[in-house]
């Protein structure tokens, strides 16, 4: 006969609430499968475990990495177990599934290297290594701010013309003529608020008045004397200028890139607790996911289940 490990059991709650991020991240994890569900035709609720692989390989294949994919097929079996119904990994038929997510992490289990996100007190720590009054000083500190401001590519920081900025009260109204996920080239608008601690529009409106250009590249390209030319900058310049002022504050620049700004936005205004919905108005992503993301990681010691306890 078994001892008793003189612990009590408790029972298992059959659907935990979940809170916060993670709750946020799987409801939109769902809504993606039953959305790629319906354009295929095919049952969401219940899902079978081949409907689950197919969904899984298919996510592989357009480049999701295995921990995302881990956790939608999470999500959907936390939904299959809120609607009464086994999670698809648990079904006497998953072995097929399994087979598929081990592939998955086989192939693609490789950690990806992403550059460092220069969040606000970086980026502050950047601006304010950034000596002098001169043109490049001010055309470097305004591409810092905008880049950071508007989550931009470095790409989009190189297009940028000048009849792209519009000054209203409150701030900016940045277009993006030209965007990746804007195929159409329809163009896109971004509000960009004054600010009163990094302050993007006092210092593009600094750039731009000692400029004194009117039209063509925002951001142009400048002589070893600092004379302005009239070609823009390069997006590999962008990315050597982050790299540069980085370092200037102290910070290992190979751990940063053009991106750092972009993704330094979405990284504070996550910590910041802006919504989804709210980052992807300035970031543009058409997919959620890889916010999701984000709000997840700034969220992981927030109501942490070990915070009373550990």
């Amino acid at each position: 006969m078994k001892r008793s490990s003189g612990r009590p059991l408790t029972p298992k709650p059959s659907a935990p609430a979940r809170r916060g991020a993670t709750r946020r991240a799987y409801d939109y994890d769902w809504a993606i499968f039953t959305a790629w569900c319906t354009q295929h035709g095919l049952t969401s609720l219940p899902a079978t475990p081949d409907v689950v692989a197919v969904f899984a390989s298919d996510r592989a294949t357009a480049g999701l990495n295995p921990s995302t994919i881990n956790r939608r097929v999470a999500a959907i079996g936390h939904h299959h177990r809120a609607g009464g119904y086994p999670a698809p990994t648990a079904m006497p038929t998953a072995g097929r599934l399994a087979e598929v997510l081990a592939g998955i992490r086989a192939e693609h289990g490789g950690a990806k290297r992403q550059k460092h996100p220069a969040d606000a007190a970086e980026l502050r720590n950047m601006l304010a290594a950034i000596e002098g009054e001169g043109l490049r000083a001010l055309r470097d500190r305004a591409i810092l701010a905008i880049g950071m401001a508007a989550a931009l590519r470095h790409s989009e920081i190189v297009a940028l013309q000048v009849e792209h900025i519009g000054i209203v009260p409150e701030g900016l109204r940045l277009t993006i003529a030209h965007s990746k996920t804007d195929q159409a080239r329809q163009g896109i608008v971004i509000a960009i608020p004054e600010g009163s601690r990094i302050r993007p529009k006092a210092l593009l409106l600094a750039w731009m008045a000692a400029a004194g250009h009117a039209e063509g590249p925002l951001f142009r390209r400048l002589s070893r004397r600092d004379a302005m030319t009239p070609a823009a900058m390069s997006d590999r310049a962008i990315a050597r200028l982050v790299q540069h002022y980085a370092a200037a504050a102290g910070y290992d620049p190979t751990l940063f890139a053009g991106h750092s700004l972009r993704a330094g936005f979405l990284t504070e205004g996550a910590s910041q607790g802006a919504t989804i919905f709210k980052l992807q108005e300035v970031s543009r992503h058409k997919s959620v996911q890889v916010l999701a993301d984000y709000v997840r990681n700034a969220d992981l010691f927030k109501d942490h289940a070990g915070q009373r306890f550990l």
